[in-house]
């Protein structure tokens, strides 16, 4: 749908790179599919100078790649890509469990994280993706704002974006296979315990037992796209 110019905010690039985004978490522009300015005017019924500052801001969170004289794409990763970025966040949110030894009362932080663990409850009872995908995120969000560590709170925050769209693909066809609320509340319960190393070894499971079903998820939406684009 058409946006008329008066409907757009002062900060036009940012409201782009927000609902391309969005575009590109919900699978409606595919992986390595292209991402045009002119399309992008079309769309939104802005002028070509914000609609590719909007795509230089999503190519700084990975989530487009751009080749001079063949424009933008949406980012399309090899499964050795998809196997690097889990791996490396497995271990910093891991990290993150155990500098939780450090600061001396939890529970706090253990009412924020079970108020996650209960909406991701509810979402998955409502077969709601994004928003037990946005509550999977707020969980450990909380666990590093708490940690007031800004340098693993900017690389998470890249490499959650960047994965955003795998993770988004996944959930939206397995979401009631999810295991992320069983392993979150024996997250919670190791960290009631002080058991923080058994917090962060449950942190690295959790995250490589999702990798080979991410992985699988999309190369599962690859081969639809391909199918798709064949029949075409």
């Amino acid at each position: 749908m058409t946006s008329s110019h008066r409907d757009v905010p002062s900060t036009i690039p940012y409201f782009l790179r927000t609902q391309i985004r969005e575009l590109i978490i919900d699978g409606t522009f595919k992986p390595g599919q292209p991402v045009r300015e002119q399309e992008l005017e079309r769309r939104y019924g802005v002028s070509r100078a914000p609609a590719r500052e909007a795509l230089l801001l999503l190519e700084q969170s990975g989530l487009v790649t751009h080749k001079p004289r063949h424009g933008f794409r949406v980012t399309l990763y090899t499964e050795k890509e998809i196997r690097d970025q889990y791996l490396l966040r497995a271990e910093l949110e891991s990290y993150g469990m155990r500098c939780l030894s450090e600061v001396g009362d939890l529970a706090p932080l253990l009412e924020t994280l079970e108020a996650c663990r209960v909406r991701m409850s509810h979402a998955r009872d409502k077969q709601d993706a994004r928003t037990y995908l946005t509550e999977i995120h707020r969980f450990f969000d909380s666990i590093v704002d708490y940690l007031d560590n800004a340098p693993l709170r900017l690389a998470l925050k890249r490499l959650n974006e960047m994965s955003e769209p795998l993770r988004y693909n996944l959930l939206s066809r397995r979401l009631s296979q999810s295991r992320s609320l069983e392993y979150l509340r024996k997250m919670i319960d190791a960290l009631e315990e002080r058991r923080f190393d058994c917090a962060a070894e449950l942190k690295r499971e959790h995250v490589l037992f999702n990798l080979p079903h991410v992985i699988e998820a999309y190369r599962a939406a690859r081969e639809e796209e391909d199918s798709q684009t064949s029949i075409q």
